[in-house]
Parts: C-alpha cells; structure tokens; sequence
C-alpha cells in the first residue's frame, strides 16, 4: 500500500475511532437522537441535561471527561444526555444550537430549557442540575406541573388541555374568534402526519405560552378543516399565517415568514405586535406605588436626575425626552421606567450604589433576583444604548450585577410631583436690624 494513502487511511481510522467512542453507556451518559429525543427527553419528568456536540469539536473533546464526571455523579438525580449534532442536525436545528457543545437544561418545562451558561468543569454542572431539580420540586410543591410534556402534529399537545395555551381553531369557530376578534393571530395549519408539524408542536406551544395576554397562536387541522384550508390556500404543512390585530377579514391574512423555534416565533411578533404599541410611560417615582408598578416588570430602569436648580425646566426635560426616546426603543421588553431627582431618596442611592459618580446617573433592577446593575458610561442616547445591549445580552464591558441591599425599595415616601417649573432657591429670613441694639454689642466688645 502506498504510504500516504496509508498514513491517510490510519488517521482517518483513528478520527473514527475517538468520533465513535465519544460517549459510551458505561459513562452513565445518555444518547439521544431525533427518534428517541421525545419519548425520553420531552415525555420525562425527570430533569435533563443535554448536550449537543460534534465528534471533531475541539472543545466538545475537552468537556467529555467533565461530561462524564458529571453524568456519574448524577445518577439516578438528574438524567444527563448527549447528542450528535452533527448527525441529528435537524433536531439540533430546532433549538437553535448554532455552535459546539451548546447545553440546554430540561427543567420544570420541557418546553423552554434554558441554556447552561457556567463553567465547563464537573462541579458547576453538576451545580447547575441540582438547582433545576430544585427548582422542579419547588413547583410541584407549591401545586406546579410535574415538567413533562406531550406532543403531536401542529396544536401538538391535546387541544383540550388547560395547559396549552394553543387555541385549537375549526371552521365552526375560525370566524367568531379570529375575524370578529380584534386580536393579533399567528395560526399553524397542520397535518397530523406531518414530520415538520410535529417537530415544530414543542415550539409552537412554547411562544403561545410566552405571548399569551399578547399574540394569540391557534393551530388548524387542516385534513379535517378542510372548508378554512382551502379558503387559505393551503398546499403544504405546516404554513403559518398572521392575521394583524384591529378589524380584519379573510383578506387580511399575511403569509409569516420567520424562524420556526420558540425564540424565532416570539421574536417575530413581538416585533409586529410592538409596532403598534404607545411607548411606556416614564414614571416620576413619587410613592411606594409606582416603584411596585416598576420592580413588578421583568427589570426595572431607575435614572437619577440633576437637582432642578442645577439644569432648569429646560434641561430636565430635555433627559426625559431622551429617557421617553430610549424606553420607546426598548417597548418590546415591557421594562419598567421612573425617575427621581438626586438627592431626593439618599438610602436607595446607597441601596443601589448611585453615589460618587454624579447626577446623571442610571441603573437596572431584577427586583425578583435582588440585583442591579449601574451604568458607568456616558448618559446620552449611545452609553445608555450600549448599557442596556449588554444587560440584555448578560455580559459586556463594565456590566456587573450587585445585591440590592436593605429595604430601600419597599419604602419609598410619598412627595408631590415635579411642577414642571424651573428651581428657585429658598427665601432667606429677612432680618431687621433695628431689633438689635448695636451700641450696647460694641460696649460688650470693649469690655
């Protein structure tokens, strides 16, 4: 045999080898694959830790030993799994593994993992899958699902089920809920048969549950509805539909034309829905019942503004038109947005750590997580942008989350709004110097 296609041959055969003994059922790690990722994975009430990774990654190579570590300790605790991404592309696909090894942890709802974003040592996943467990009993003792989930074609869950947020639609009802609504749509029609259906259910499912109160998601069986089906045209499964909100009829549909993962669909519309939205109020927090209405959101955007004496009328409001400007880009979030005047609330500055850097001055609250982040740049309409793409993101220059410390957020005083006037400084007492017998001080100075 010529050498180099020997040499050739030996490494491809060594490549193979470590490829195909990436895991192996002695490393307590569980394979997973597009025909049994449901019924293992998705139907479990166990807690799952997956991860997706290709043989020749360099790094997945590095997180095996770790992996398995992991894996051993967990037994019988939280179920550990792997997939070949590079085989099962497509179900790698449907959550958005876009790199090597992506991990997804499979808690309370199967629906929604989360990604793991720790450390890539044994201790930290196995952390990690503990507080998910905990997490799990927590809601189930507290009357929460038991975190298994059902699937099917399109509506995929059972369409009856109180826990499905999907509205199952038919030709009886198409009409009365989705043409007389004044709602916002995105409807699947589906088959049942259909593979894309139902790898798309889980995720479906999943942005109705995160767009309720918002974006309604209904699912049509289009080999039974066949009057709605053919009134849409409908030739292949599964086609997407949205239907705007405010009055519309049967020519309003649109074709959707995003992603089919949760985060794809959410994303898609939010943004329509969005479109049409007022921009959030930016709220004087003058009571304990506006800070409520602010830390009740997802992240709450306090701004400490000059002294009134120090920037007029006019300058106040020329930083609320820029706050009013950037809440108005971030509408989507729902964040909540107040403002006070600095120096006006000295211990939830110091809760918050606003101090040292003066006015003005910006920081985030998670109230659920009791941290809070502070803006260190400039506050102009770029340094607060680029603040809140890192908080969004979780990571960035200068972006660190602090412990809110003491109960400076649950008592706030009541004080009267701002006027709207410029400043003026506070009247001095007028003296009259008559009262003063100056004669008798100057004897008292000679004595």
């Amino acid at each position: 045999m010529n050498g180099g296609v020997f040499f050739s041959a030996l490494v491809g055969l060594q490549l193979w080898l470590s490829c195909s003994a990436f895991y192996s059922p002695v490393d307590n790690v569980i394979e997973l694959t597009a025909n049994n990722f449901q019924s293992k994975v998705l139907q479990s009430d166990h807690v799952w830790l997956v991860e997706f990774y290709a043989p020749w990654c360099g790094h997945c190579q590095s997180l095996a030993p770790a992996w398995k570590k992991a894996a051993g300790a967990l037994k019988g605790v939280v179920n550990v799994g792997a997939v070949d991404a590079d085989t099962h592309k497509q179900l790698a696909g449907q959550y958005g593994v876009r790199g090597f090894p992506t991990i997804k942890i499979f808690g309370a709802n199967k629906n929604q993992p989360e990604d793991y974003q720790g450390a890539r040592s044994a201790d930290a996943i196995v952390n990690a899958a503990l507080n998910a467990a905990n997490s799990v009993v927590k809601s189930r003792l507290s009357g929460g699902g038991s975190g298994s989930s059902s699937s099917g074609g399109g509506g995929g869950k059972k369409p009856d089920s109180p826990t499905d947020d999907v509205i199952k639609l038919t030709d009886s009802n198409f009409e009365q809920l989705v043409i007389k609504s004044n709602d916002m749509w995105l409807i699947e029609f589906f088959a049942p048969w259909c593979g894309h259906c139902k790898n798309l259910a889980p995720h479906w499912a999943s942005a109705a549950t995160e767009l309720k109160g918002k974006v309604k998601l209904g699912a049509v069986d289009a080999t039974a509805e066949t009057t709605t089906a053919s009134r849409f045209e409908i030739r292949g499964y599964p086609t997407i539909k949205f239907f705007p909100s405010g009055p519309k009829d049967f020519n309003s549909a649109k074709d959707y034309d995003g992603g089919r993962t949760s985060g794809d669909i959410v994303q898609w519309a939010l943004n329509h829905y969005t479109e049409l939205l007022p921009p959030p109020e930016v709220h004087e927090l003058i009571s304990q019942e506006v800070m409520d209405g602010c830390t009740s959101k997802q992240l709450c955007v306090v701004s400490f503004l000059p002294h009134i004496l120090d920037t007029g009328a006019s300058g106040r409001n020329e930083y609320l038109a820029l706050l009013k400007e950037i809440s108005n880009k971030y509408k989507q979030k729902s964040w909540g947005w107040v403002w006070l005047e600095g120096g006006a609330n000295m211990n939830l500055e110091a809760a918050l750590g606003v101090g040292g850097f003066g006015y003005p001055a910006m920081v985030t609250v998670n109230a659920r997580k009791k941290q809070y982040s502070l803006l260190h740049g400039a506050f102009s309409q770029s340094g607060i942008t680029e603040f809140l793409r890192t908080i969004i993101a979780g990571r960035g220059p200068g972006v660190t989350s602090h412990e809110v410390t003491g109960d400076a957020l649950s008592k706030i005083p009541t004080n009267e709004p701002w006027d709207g006037k410029d400043g003026s400084l506070p009247e001095e007492e007028d003296f009259d110097l008559s009262d003063f017998d100056m004669d008798d001080e100057a004897e008292k100075d000679e004595l």
